[in-house]
């Protein structure tokens, strides 16, 4: 009997079996994705975060909001790395909850249906599960606030009219008690915090990132007082009432280049700076219960410093050293000794952490997965900068892939969204892939008009100066190409919202610099973009980019708007989409992908029926990524 081969029968194998297309994906000329891939992929999208929502006001415990399934649900942590206890289990994600502050029988909730953006208000009692729906299931609702004696939220709504964000109170023991507190007109409005005796609330207008007012309502007659009259614009956020009723805790940019603690005096509502002086934005604040203790967060060119205050004698308390990286959502415990936040850097998900501010004891109350893979290994943030084109100095984060890939490395560049945002130095997820498996540097660039670097540099890009950010990423090219270890012929640009549009200029701009590009829920035309987003956010939206209905503004935008130029593209492009998006409609990367293909140019174009302004949905994710990986494969590195 003959030796049997082993290798002369290829014939037999089976075909290479692909993915299967979640079923609310429509996918336009993207190749059947093997599983082979999705194999390589798995440990990657498999890591978790963890944000911090609320303290237990009665006991040391926590609501956290987590994924174990498809979507970020509500879960309860007993204890420092105590197990997390799923509360909610929707199809759709849950965005937020807040507890009673005087006890814990009860949370309110918000939850939105398809990525729409159109948030509903739960009551969840903690003593059945049982959840009831407090507001009207159609309108926009958003920025809930407990009064402090726990009977009333105040909360804005578009319920009255589908765009001003009007003012409303309820006792959420029963939904029918909600009364409109304040008619409005205006997307801007929003609660900051109730006074003391529940009697008045202070609510904020905010026009642009750098142009708010605080207002003083009287709930009981609708009467507002304006507090904050300075003659010059300025921005005013992260409002709290102190709880003597003698003025209000604030951070500002009034007479000052960045946002530094500020304290309201009452009645005469006089600006006094307080605390130390320090030469970067304050980024948040919290103000204990008691109005002992006040935390923020200062913003020292993206990396977070926290620091804690006593109030009665302006003295610092001493706080442990933590990971460098990202800290949002502080919040105190119901005894102000205790402050609780989430922390993200680039070799940890973003966790929950408490610190015992006067013991200086730093504890971790949640520890994400990473798919398996070993945190300590991903590429660390390398803070960079160059020279634009006027001269002005513009930086970025640079992640470099491990030294085992040798040679110049391809690189790509993702732009922020916003356009106000700020790339932070915080964990890379899915994108680790790139990094580690096939050698791609990454940057983040933070242009002209990000947040964090002054109100000087925030106006950079308004209005008529919209291009010059652009010219911050031909720049940036001019200076990969000066580095030895990467690769100015293999670029990608990608971004997703403003960073999108962005990305879409740059290939205007540049296609002759990039090899491809991956524009996610974009803006490809400011005009029709005005006509269909939503109307909650149009006039907000016209102080940053310019009201199209002037006709100088009007003109500008067809000049500049990448659907007008769109025959200037003959790289490879993919365009992503949410169907439900109210931010940038799904029609911005329809009409993008049509024009794009008229040049021959590859375009792979994907949108989702069940999502809004990006993905939030595990599976449709996981489809997105390993599309993405496909096409970095196909036409960044081939």
């Amino acid at each position: 009997m003959p030796a049997l081969c082993l290798f002369a029968v290829p014939f037999l194998l089976a075909a290479e079996t692909t993915l299967p297309v979640p079923v609310n994906l429509k996918p336009e000329n993207i190749p059947p994705i093997p599983e082979a891939l999705m194999e390589k992929l798995d440990r990657y999208n498999e890591s978790r975060s963890a944000l911090l929502l609320d303290w237990d006001p009665v006991r040391r415990e926590i609501l956290i909001l987590t994924r174990f399934g498809d979507v970020p649900q509500i879960h309860r942590v007993a204890m420092p790395g105590g197990a997390r206890t799923q509360l909610t289990f929707y199809t759709d994600r849950v965005t937020g909850a807040q507890y009673s502050p005087t006890n814990d029988n009860a949370f309110v909730f918000a939850k939105d249906a398809g990525g729409g953006e159109f948030y509903q208000f739960y009551r969840y009692d903690t003593g059945t599960g049982g959840v009831t729906l407090l507001t009207d299931g159609k309108s926009r609702n958003t920025g809930v606030v407990w009064s402090h004696d726990g009977k009333q939220i105040a909360y804005s709504s578009t319920k009255r009219n589908g765009h001003d964000t009007d003012i409303y109170v309820m006792d959420p023991n029963d939904p029918q008690s909600a009364k409109l507190a304040m008619q409005v007109e205006g997307g801007g409005w929003a609660v900051a915090d109730w006074s003391a005796d529940a009697q008045k609330l202070l609510v904020s207008e905010h026009r642009s990132i750098n142009d708010t007012s605080l207002y003083s309502v009287d709930i009981s007659s609708g009467r507002r007082e304006l507090l904050t009259a300075s003659t010059k614009r300025a921005s005013y956020v992260n409002a709290k009432f102190a709880p003597n009723g003698k003025g209000v805790w604030l951070t500002t940019d009034q007479g000052s280049e960045f946002h530094h603690l500020g304290f309201l005096i009452m009645p005469g509502r006089d600006m006094m700076a307080w605390g130390p002086e320090i030469p970067h934005d304050i980024e948040d604040l919290a103000v204990s219960r008691d109005g002992n203790h006040i935390a923020f967060v200062a913003n020292e060119d993206g990396y977070s410093a926290l620091h804690a205050v006593d109030v009665r004698t302006k003295k610092e308390f001493s706080l442990p050293a933590m990971p460098r990286g990202t800290i949002l959502g502080m919040k105190w415990n119901a005894s102000g000794s205790e402050i609780g936040f989430t922390l993200s850097s680039a070799k940890s998900p973003a966790d929950v952490y408490s610190v015992d501010v006067a013991g200086g004891k730093l504890e971790r109350w949640t520890t994400s997965e990473t798919g398996g893979l070993n945190p300590a290994q991903f590429s660390d943030a390398n803070l960079i900068h160059w020279k634009s084109f006027d001269g002005r100095e513009i930086s970025g984060f640079l992640y470099r892939s491990p030294a085992s890939f040798s040679g110049k490395r391809p690189v790509i560049v993702n732009i922020h969204g916003g356009p106000e945002g700020q790339s932070r130095p915080g964990f890379q997820g899915r994108n680790n892939y790139f990094l580690n498996e096939l050698g791609v540097a990454v940057i983040y660039p933070n242009v002209r008009g990000s947040e964090g670097y002054g109100k000087t540099f925030l106006d950079l890009d308004n209005g008529l100066k919209r291009e010059d950010a652009v010219k911050d990423i031909g720049a940036l090219l001019d200076w990969i190409a000066n580095q030895k270890d990467l690769d100015a012929s293999r670029v990608m640009v990608t971004g997703g919202s403003y960073g999108g549009y962005m990305t879409l200029a740059s290939m205007v701009q540049y296609n002759d610099r990039f090899k491809c590009a991956v524009d996610v829920v974009g803006i490809s035309n400011f005009i029709s973009f005005f006509e269909r987003t939503q109307a909650y956010r149009r006039d907000l939206r016209r102080v940053e980019y310019g009201d199209e209905r002037n006709p100088q503004i009007h003109a500008f935008f067809e000049k500049i708007s990448p659907l007008s130029h769109a025959s200037a593209i003959s790289k490879p492009m993919m365009i992503v989409a949410g169907r439900n998006d109210p931010r940038v409609p799904w029609q911005e990367g329809q009409q993008m992908a049509e024009s794009i293909r008229k040049n021959g140019a590859p375009v792979w174009y994907l949108v989702a029926e069940d999502e809004g302004h990006g993905f939030a949905r595990k599976k449709n994710q996981d489809y997105e990524f390993a599309a993405t990986a496909m096409f970095v494969q196909e036409y960044l590195l081939k």
